[in-house]
């Protein structure tokens, strides 16, 4: 630990024993958390004995990344994508640091919903290093879309998906209205954000709105996938343990809702999204994509009892196989939204998942 997070580290001791620790199934309430090491009952990373190992401490004071260095204790999801131009983005949720507590949200940190790191890793093997993060004006690590943080109003606005066409970088984001009960949460919508300059500025595409009613509802979550010049976009309902539907629409009409064309189960069905039909059950945050030593798409997700599954199929709509549990919740119970290592890596399978007792994100490698 570097002499800045021991600093921290001291600083924080005396009004961290007030936080909570989680040692259940991870909470959807990003407030409830605790990302000091040691003080929150965690020491380095996840022993894993399963079918995965964690390998790299990606976030917090414990990281090689040393991000508390840019105001980052704590901070979840972890959404990767290639920018067009061989240059990993990494997308962040709610993500805690020093500063004006949030305390009309009960929140003792100073919150950002949404940041941004890039990297020009391609082998994880060694760890996920971050060459740039986008910063405030006194170097923290920003909001990328603001929001006011105000309960019932929107408490966040937090990123499920990325992805990059025609040298334009995507957000699929969710409007998060309340935190509910464990592993529930309430959206009013979820949308697009593009950023034309590598992630470091975002407009809110307010077009590609999806309100949470109707069809619409089953797309308040969602994970890109490209292939044959379509863009999948998986969605769920908010919250966990839900079913998955999924559309597709061309490349460059991607801001087009009108263009999007809905599975029904039998075939695609544009612009009606009352007709898509599930794909898969018992499914939290997502994510997809072609794996090429398996020859199959993989996805990952948590299942109802909070394990970690991987699912195959030989077509983006499926059918999908049974779920093959990568982490077991008797092994790591708080651990939530996998992210599949966006680049090819042969017979080891890489993803991020955050742990929610340290609230801070992992890498994690499966064999195949």
């Amino acid at each position: 630990m570097n002499k800045t997070a021991k600093i921290l580290l001291s600083t924080l001791a005396g009004g961290t024993a007030l936080l909570l620790t989680a040692t259940t199934p991870a909470t959807a309430n990003p407030n409830a958390i605790n990302p000091i090491p040691v003080l929150n009952g965690t020491n380095g990373l996840p022993n894993l004995v399963g079918r995965s190992r964690a390998v790299f401490q990606v976030t917090g004071m414990a990281s090689p990344n040393n991000t508390q260095t840019y105001n980052v204790l704590g901070t979840d999801l972890g959404i990767m994508w290639d920018n067009g131009n061989g240059e990993m983005l990494t997308a962040f949720g709610d993500t805690a640091g020093l500063g004006f507590p949030n305390l009309l949200a009960g929140s003792m940190w100073a919150w950002r919903s949404n940041i941004l790191v890039r990297s020009f890793t391609k082998d994880p093997a060694n760890g996920i290093y971050f060459d740039s993060v986008v910063r405030d004006v006194v170097g923290q690590a920003r909001d990328l879309v603001p929001s006011p943080k105000i309960p019932f109003l929107e408490i966040s606005r937090i990123p499920t998906a990325g992805i990059a066409v025609g040298g334009v970088q995507y957000m699929s984001m969710m409007s998060v209205k309340t935190w509910d009960n464990v592993g529930e949460w309430t959206t009013n919508y979820s949308g697009l954000a593009a950023s034309a300059d590598n992630g470091e500025t975002w407009a809110d595409l307010g077009h590609t709105r999806r309100p949470n009613e109707g069809g619409d509802a089953n797309f308040q979550m969602n994970a890109f996938l490209k292939s044959d010049g379509y863009v999948y976009e998986y969605g769920t309902p908010s919250g966990r343990d839900n079913t998955a539907f999924v559309a597709r629409v061309r490349e460059h009409d991607i801001q087009n809702l009108g263009e999007y064309e809905y599975w029904d189960g039998e075939g695609w069905r544009k612009n009606d999204v009352n007709a898509a039909a599930p794909i898969m059950w018992g499914v939290s945050e997502l994510s997809v994509m072609w794996n090429d030593y398996l020859g199959q798409f993989v996805s990952l997700t948590t299942d109802r009892f909070n394990s970690v599954v991987m699912r195959r199929a030989s077509s983006p709509v499926g059918p999908w196989s049974d779920p093959e549990v990568l982490i077991d919740t008797r092994e790591l119970p708080t651990a939530y939204a996998p992210s599949i290592f966006p680049y090819q890596t042969g017979r080891d399978l890489y993803f991020l998942t955050t742990v929610h007792s340290q609230y801070n994100v992992v890498l994690v490698r499966t064999t195949l």
